[in-house]
């Protein structure tokens, strides 16, 4: 049986803004603009915050390895991992392994890509979430994008890749 509940729209919304107050932290600290949040099966716990590091460690698959570090599988099948931007193919695969039961993300990563274009420093993979996740052998929940959220997720990401 699967005990996963669903989160409130409100409820969506606000943890896409910390998420995004987490990208925008990222920014100011000089790392690209994603943010990213585990949460717990009660859609209002933050269990973890992780702001993007690198290229190469994305805010999503760097939390993920540190929840499956950290929590055990059952729990983290209820849990929730909020980021700003849909995960690429790397980071939903950490995901999958890591076991977390859903993604919430507010900007579509195509959308992304339209933004940033052919930036050196954002290479991005035009592979869905719901694509990776489809391939695996249980049930990864995708909410996303959210409208909403999108605008102001992207308002960010164009301020910062018309500056690099």
């Amino acid at each position: 049986m699967d005990e996963r509940t669903e989160p409130t729209p409100g409820q969506v919304i606000t943890l896409l803004q910390r998420a995004q107050t987490l990208a925008e932290r990222a920014a100011a600290d000089g790392h690209h603009p994603f943010g990213a949040l585990l949460v717990a099966p009660d859609h209002e716990t933050v269990l973890l915050e992780q702001g993007n590091v690198d290229s190469v460690n994305h805010a999503e698959a760097v939390l993920a390895r540190e929840a499956a570090r950290q929590f055990p599988p059952e729990l983290l099948w209820r849990c929730t991992l909020v980021t700003t931007v849909e995960p690429c193919a790397m980071c939903s695969g950490t995901q999958y392994w890591a076991h977390i039961g859903r993604v919430i993300y507010g900007l579509e990563e195509r959308e992304l890509l339209r933004l940033t274009g052919n930036h050196a420093e954002n290479p991005t993979l035009d592979l869905p979430c719901r694509e990776v996740f489809a391939r695996g052998q249980k049930e990864v929940r995708v909410i996303g994008p959210v409208p909403s959220a999108a605008e102001f997720i992207a308002a960010s990401h164009r301020r910062f890749w018309k500056e690099r």
